[in-house]
């Protein structure tokens, strides 16, 4: 199947102001956290409030450091000689590397300044990522951003928004958007069954990593390269996954040794 992409990334315009897909898909992914914190406790009102001051700072701290991890990671000439674009995230141009740390960074200021145990919350952090992740990877096809690397096979897509002369390309953004459908089950069934269950917090958390980074060094494979010239031997995506796979291999090695509670 090959599809040529003239898709509009804006949904509608109102004057000087536009609404693009790409915003309501941050919206909509903003929503489903609370949504499914709000069934899983939906008897614990205190611990659902505690989550919802959470997701605020968690807005500001993801946005800024995946902002900055795009800047840094693959454009730093380009924002050092154009300084007042970094502000235009309307345009793309995030990190999910940048993303993660971001995130990192303000989960725990969060909990040192609101004083609350990690083990109580990160777990449940991490379990409306995946729905995230697919959501803002959509939207990347839609912006026809972050474009796979050309294939002659009998699928692909033409992004005339992209390049004047539009080859076939993998739909490497609609091949992450469905990891996250893929791993989303997979992290709810192992918080059902290592922390409702066997009361073992963490490894949901590390099992989501490993799962998320060791699928998307793959995927890297299918995408074109950032940064980093054709010839270089991995992309740097596939780079910045390494460390983040590794320490929660280790990670989970050591929770899964340790005896659960009774």
């Amino acid at each position: 199947m090959i599809f040529d992409h003239y898709l509009n990334p804006i949904l509608l315009t109102v004057g000087p102001f536009s609404v693009r897909y790409y915003g309501l898909f941050i919206v909509l992914g903003i929503l489903s956290c609370l949504l499914l914190w709000r069934v899983l406790l939906k008897n614990n009102k205190a611990k659902f409030e505690v989550l919802f001051d959470l997701l605020v700072w968690l807005i500001v701290g993801g946005v800024i450091g995946a902002r900055l991890g795009h800047i840094i990671f693959y454009e730093l000439s380009y924002y050092l000689a154009n300084p007042l674009e970094i502000i235009m995230i309307h345009r793309g141009g995030l990190s999910s590397h940048g993303l993660t740390i971001g995130l990192v960074i303000t989960f725990f200021l969060f909990v040192r300044i609101k004083k609350i145990q990690v083990k109580q919350i990160l777990d449940l952090v991490i379990l409306p990522l995946p729905i995230l992740i697919f959501l803002i990877r959509c939207a990347n096809f839609l912006n026809s951003e972050i474009v796979g690397r050309a294939t002659n096979g009998e699928w692909g897509v033409r992004f005339y928004a992209f390049e004047a002369n539009p080859i076939l390309r993998h739909p490497s953004q609609l091949y992450e958007a469905m990891l996250g459908i893929l791993i989303l089950p997979v992290i709810l069934w192992s918080y059902s069954h290592f922390n409702l269950k066997k009361k073992q917090p963490y490894i949901t958390f590390w099992l989501f990593i490993a799962l998320y980074f060791g699928s998307r060094f793959v995927v890297e494979y299918l995408k074109e390269y950032q940064t980093l010239e054709p010839g270089s031997y991995l992309t740097m995506g596939q780079y910045l996954s390494i460390p983040f796979v590794v320490i929660a291999i280790i990670a989970l090695v050591i929770l899964l040794k340790k005896p659960f509670k009774a």
